[in-house]
């Protein structure tokens, strides 16, 4: 390998002149940046980025530990976005996938905390309350989809209540007054935050609350197709529903369809997380709320990234971001 004395010999210069370069001093002249900058290129000459570690303590390396982020079907987007950010850094994102497993886990982070990584960001593959490892305390660290009870690290988050109210508002907005909410039965902030949303929204409408139009299913296209038939199959049943997520949408789908309605003249129906695979291809297309995954990952990085102080601490912010509704072919 080219080494920086083969550097500053063939520059003509020091090799204190060619670190000087290579660290961005801006005392040195344009005429012999550029002659420096020409031996690099024709050398070929690749900085030893561990030795740079050890001397400036920065290895321009963000771990991410997850559990199932990198394997799981809805979620990819926030590495993705994780790793495009850190490029823009020019710092380079260090994926490990867990699989939930606690010692793969501690195994992983003790790793990054030995290779220097700048900063650590923990994410999990839905909105849930999680419990980081202590090790994390060690680093920066700013999680991802998820958050600590006592909020005492900082957070990114999906902004579920006004995700909620959006959808909601868009099938009041188009005239609908009776409103069914197919939500999941389990206790996570996704399905209380969507619900008080969904509250909220009648609220601003002047529409009365109505429970018997809440049903809990468990997340699933099976689930959403009982549920829907579950209101459908009333009396007063409602002209519009919205859904926990897109694949109770799909099942609603078929619980329509079976009952002879049409989607959405009979019936309008919105979904949330707006996964491709389902939303775009059902027919007619499923307007849904799009769960900001790429962004979060963003905004993990950049706030790593920009907002620590001398010391390398980073203030606790519970940041939420908006769920854009994407509007397709099912809400008229």
């Amino acid at each position: 390998m080219t080494t920086l004395k083969q550097v500053a010999e063939h520059a003509g210069v020091s090799f204190k002149t060619v670190s000087r370069v290579l660290n961005g001093d801006p005392n040195v002249s344009p005429d012999t940046r550029a002659k420096v900058q020409d031996s690099i290129k024709a050398l070929d000459y690749r900085p030893n980025m561990a030795a740079r570690s050890m001397r400036t303590g920065k290895s321009q390396i963000i771990g991410f530990i997850t559990d199932e982020v990198a394997t799981g079907p809805f979620a990819g987007n926030i590495i993705k976005g994780a790793q495009h950010e850190a490029w823009q850094h020019e710092k380079l994102l260090f994926v490990v996938n867990t699989e939930s497993d606690p010692k793969i886990e501690q195994k992983a982070i003790a790793m990054m905390l030995e290779r220097r990584v700048e900063g650590i960001l923990y994410g999990t593959w839905y909105h849930r309350e999680a419990t980081p490892p202590a090790m994390l305390s060690e680093i920066p660290t700013v999680l991802v989809d998820c958050f600590v009870s006592d909020q005492s690290l900082p957070s990114v988050v999906p902004d579920e209540v006004r995700g909620g109210r959006e959808a909601t508002t868009a099938l009041l907005e188009k005239g609908h007054r009776r409103i069914g909410f197919l939500n999941d039965g389990n206790p996570v902030p996704a399905s209380k935050g969507r619900l008080m949303g969904y509250q909220q929204a009648l609220a601003n409408f002047g529409v009365v609350y109505d429970e018997a139009l809440v049903v809990l299913g468990s997340g699933n296209a099976s689930s959403g197709y009982d549920c829907a038939l579950n209101l459908l199959q009333r009396e007063d049943r409602p002209t519009a529903i919205f859904c926990f997520n897109d694949r109770m949408a799909m099942g609603a789908y078929d619980a329509i369809r079976k009952l002879g309605l049409r989607i959405p003249k009979d019936i309008a129906v919105i979904g949330f997380d707006n996964l491709e695979i389902i939303a775009a291809q059902l027919h007619p297309t499923l307007s849904s709320m799009q769960l900001p995954h790429y962004e979060m990952g963003q905004w993990a990085v950049r706030y790593l990234i920009d907002c620590a102080d001398e010391t390398g601490n980073l203030q606790p912010i519970q940041h939420y971001i908006e769920c854009p509704l994407i509007e397709r072919q099912s809400t008229g």
